[in-house]
């Protein structure tokens, strides 16, 4: 589906090479049809330079999101682990006598309370961006924090210079000792 979008500022975006033809406006964006982008578009004259076509923009709002770098946890064969299965023991609840359908609710919501609880006393949170990427290191995220909290092209550039060099390096590695493993001793 088409839609036309109005620009911020309403000038052309072509210009002519001569004198005879016109400058026009017609120009394609693809955009998500309906999207609050369509109507806020700018035409930028002077980045046109020597090209006979202004450049467009569009402004897309992209909201913060916290990233689920987090889990909870409990160790296995831990003293929080047996800690854990002993107060669910303790809580739990005698279901000798289920007559009905609502006291068999009201047992498995006493049941999700008593394990809820027992777990929010027992569990630890674990960062678990050093398991899923073993080549990531903590100075990465303060470069990066730095870029966002200054949205400088020149920071960007540094940070993901130096992401790559790092992951360049890592796999270079992990393929180094594979081949080493297959070549045998």
């Amino acid at each position: 589906m088409l839609g036309l979008s109005y620009p911020i500022n309403a000038v052309p975006t072509r210009y002519s090479d001569n004198d005879q033809s016109l400058n026009s406006v017609i120009n394609l964006m693809f955009l998500r049809y309906g999207s609050v982008e369509l109507d806020n578009h700018t035409i930028h004259l002077e980045w046109r330079l020597s090209l006979d076509h202004a450049p467009l923009t569009v402004t897309i709002l992209i909201e913060e999101q916290l990233s689920n770098d987090q889990k909870c946890s409990i160790a296995k064969s831990s003293e929080k682990e047996m800690l854990f299965i002993k107060d669910l023991i303790i809580s739990f609840i005698n279901t000798s006598n289920l007559s009905d359908i609502k006291l068999l609710e009201n047992i498995v919501d006493l049941l999700t309370y008593i394990v809820k609880r027992a777990w929010n006393k027992n569990f630890k949170i674990i960062n678990i961006l050093k398991h899923s990427k073993s080549w990531w290191d903590m100075s990465y995220s303060r470069d990066l924090e730095k870029y966002r909290s200054s949205r400088s092209m020149a920071n960007w550039k540094q940070f993901k210079k130096i992401v790559k060099n790092t992951k360049c390096s890592f796999f270079d590695q992990k393929i180094q000792e594979i081949l080493n493993k297959a070549r045998g001793p």
